[in-house]
């Protein structure tokens, strides 16, 4: 509303100072006899001026009404706008927003000419007129119509914003919970920290995640109002998923320093046993050389070295993680110890190898005939699937399988020279079985499925 304009007559400082009370106040003093007698200063003249200005007063009354109803009504819907804006940036927000600026300068034009009707006539002078005072009543009248038909424009405004306001209150009434939701999970975070201090682990990586967030907390304190709905809404979920995060990890800590002190000692115990594995390589390698030919031992000749130098490095990164856990610096810790079982894993599997090749080649010098049994059976399982509802079998599966029986043919003719290489015998055999199994895959897949099964 437009403010009462400097100068302004006593009448209408008491009027607008009327306005600030409630709507039944108002009415109340309006009415009182004190507002027709001036406190019992003014002398009374009977007749067709005293009517006039009593018809004139009730126009005043009614239009002093009619302002202070529309002033409510356009501070509450101001309220709607604002919270209308703090969530909604869409056009229909926008247009919103510029129909209730253009309202505004339509209510100050009828305030500005219903305040002008009111300086314009004092009511309370002892010689008013009647035609004076039946001015006032005509203009303070036509005031009034204009302020009520601007009230019920502003009332079509304010129900046609049903919608948006819906909208925007349900946005604001996630901002408190989440803004909570927030502290507490800060609160839980800050609380486990301290817990997990006293247990004599330091958490400093922790500790300053935990303080970065300290800015966002004060953007959340500073409301909605300042940084907007939904940007306050994501730094709240952001806020309170790292902190839970902070939370999590921190409650975890203990049970992550036994469980790396556990797999420090149980790769220590495992790196000793593979040193004693390892020279136990040496013995199998010298039987491999004195019973096969050299194409069945020749990959293995540096696994003594390999697994030697393995273990060596694999010691030195233990040293390196125990100092790391000593600093708790987890991570760190956690890549070493993962670095040292690899190379743990890969010294294993290659001592492994030479006592396995060893335990295969006797089994198959003893006797091939269970190896080349097992080949044909998959063979003899692939063609009959093959042949399945055909009378001929497809060339694309056929020459695969062909192939394999002539390649097993060549195998097992090579077992009967003077120093057969029994490892290329094992190879080629189980070469022979990938082949044939991807055969039977590619058949099953082209036939939608199927049940018969090929040993390898």
């Amino acid at each position: 509303m437009t403010a009462t304009p400097r100068g302004t007559s006593g009448p209408v400082r008491d009027l607008l100072t009327l306005l600030t009370l409630p709507a039944v106040a108002v009415l109340a003093v309006v009415v009182t006899p004190a507002a027709y007698t001036g406190g019992g200063t003014r002398r009374w003249f009977g007749g067709r001026a005293e009517s006039q200005r009593a018809e004139a007063q009730a126009a005043k009354d009614a239009a002093a009404a009619a302002f202070y109803e529309l002033d409510t009504a356009q501070r509450d819907l101001r309220i709607s706008i604002e919270t209308i804006t703090a969530v909604d940036d869409t056009p229909a927000a926008r247009r919103a927003v510029s129909d209730f600026a253009a309202l505004g300068r339509r209510i100050d034009e009828v305030s500005n000419r219903y305040i002008e009707a009111i300086d314009a006539h004092d009511l309370d002078r002892d010689d008013l007129e009647a035609s004076a005072a039946s001015r006032a009543r005509a203009e303070l009248t036509a005031a009034k119509e204009e302020l009520v038909r601007v009230k019920a424009e502003l009332d079509r405004f304010g129900s046609g914003l049903g919608p948006l306001l819906g909208k925007a209150e349900t946005q604001l009434a996630r901002v408190a919970p989440a803004v909570e939701r927030a502290r507490q999970s800060l609160l839980g975070a800050t609380t486990a920290l301290d817990a997990v201090r006293q247990t004599g682990l330091t958490a400093d990586g922790l500790a300053a995640r935990l303080a970065a967030l300290a800015p966002e907390l004060t953007r959340l304190n500073q409301g909605a109002g300042q940084h907007g709905v939904q940007a306050t809404l994501e730094r709240a979920e952001r806020v309170a998923r790292e902190a839970e995060a902070i939370r999590a990890e921190a409650e975890r800590l203990p049970e992550k320093a036994a469980e790396t002190d556990h797999r420090l000692v149980s790769l220590r115990t495992r790196a000793q046993a593979l040193t004693t594995r390892a020279g136990q390589v040496d013995p199998v390698l010298s039987e491999l050389r004195r019973r096969f030919t050299a194409a069945c031992w020749q990959d293995l000749q540096r696994v003594p070295e390999l697994a030697a130098e393995n273990v060596r490095q694999a010691e030195r990164k233990l040293t390196e993680a125990q100092a790391a856990r000593d600093a708790q610096r987890w991570a760190d810790a956690t890549a070493l110890l993962s670095t040292v079982r690899a190379l743990l894993n890969t010294t294993d599997e290659a001592v492994s190898a030479a006592g396995d090749r060893l335990r295969r080649l006797n089994a198959v010098q003893k006797d091939p005939q269970q190896e080349i049994d097992r080949t044909r059976f998959a063979i003899r399982d692939a063609q009959r699937l093959a042949m399945t509802g055909r009378s001929t079998p497809d060339p694309r599966h056929a020459r695969p399988l062909d192939e394999s029986v002539a390649r097993l043919d060549r195998a097992v003719a090579a077992l009967h020279g003077h120093h057969p290489d029994y490892w290329h015998f094992l190879t080629e055999t189980e070469d022979v079985r990938r082949t044939v199994a991807g055969v039977v895959a590619r058949i099953r897949e082209e036939r939608g499925g199927g049940t018969t099964a090929v040993r390898r």
